[in-house]
């Protein structure tokens, strides 16, 4: 498909959108504003985005996504509250670190292993519920999948290797969405690889303070 072209679908999409998908875009952008300044607001911001966004996935047959939003919704909540109660008693607020090497790697050891099996669960289950559809893009769904939970938790302990993992998140997943049609969600993951490289940088100053 030519830019022309997606372009057109960008405008016929934005022309037709409902409120609910509008909420799930102001929201979801920000979530991430908010993430970014390190302000406790990006959780029930995302909340609010991904209760709007299931729909969504179900209907793309996004399993993953889908499923990856349960998720979400769990380390949201946990995010919120460890951001209220995680510091110390002297602290305005839990600060900015660095996971330690041997965290690092097994997290990423985990990531990776974990991509392997969700997409081999992916696949099964038109074999494990009856009238659920083939997965589409098992392998690229579970690894934004996967990258995002992983990227989630280490948000939620505020630690700065998040960026990382959603920077890849952003990439991937732009991708997908624009091969699926999804040009709205294109656009937005598209805006998020910038707000990743801006967070990453925002969080790197507070460290230095």
């Amino acid at each position: 498909m030519h830019l022309n072209d997606i372009w057109q679908q960008i405008v016929s999409y934005s022309s037709s959108i409902n409120l609910w998908e509008l909420i799930g875009l102001i929201t979801g952008i920000l979530a991430v504003l908010f993430l970014i300044k390190e302000n406790i607001l990006t959780w029930p911001f995302g909340i609010i985005y991904v209760l709007v966004s299931f729909v969504v996935f179900w209907e793309a047959r996004l399993y993953g996504d889908l499923l990856l939003h349960v998720f979400f919704l769990v380390l949201n909540i946990y995010g919120w509250y460890y951001w209220i109660n995680g510091r110390d008693n002297k602290a305005e607020e839990v600060p900015v670190t660095h996971s330690k090497l041997k965290p690092a790697l097994i997290t990423f050891g985990l990531t990776a292993l974990g991509i392997f099996l969700f997409a081999q669960f992916l696949m099964a289950l038109p074999n494990i519920f009856e009238g659920v559809e083939p997965p589409s893009l098992p392998y690229w769904d579970s690894t934004t999948s996967i990258l995002s939970v992983t990227g989630m938790w280490l948000t939620t302990r505020k630690k700065i290797d998040n960026w990382y993992y959603w920077f890849a998140v952003d990439i991937i997943a732009t991708g997908v969405y624009f091969y699926k049609g999804l040009y709205f969600y294109g656009v937005l993951y598209l805006l998020y690889i910038g707000m990743a490289i801006a967070g990453y940088l925002a969080w790197k100053k507070s460290m230095g303070k």
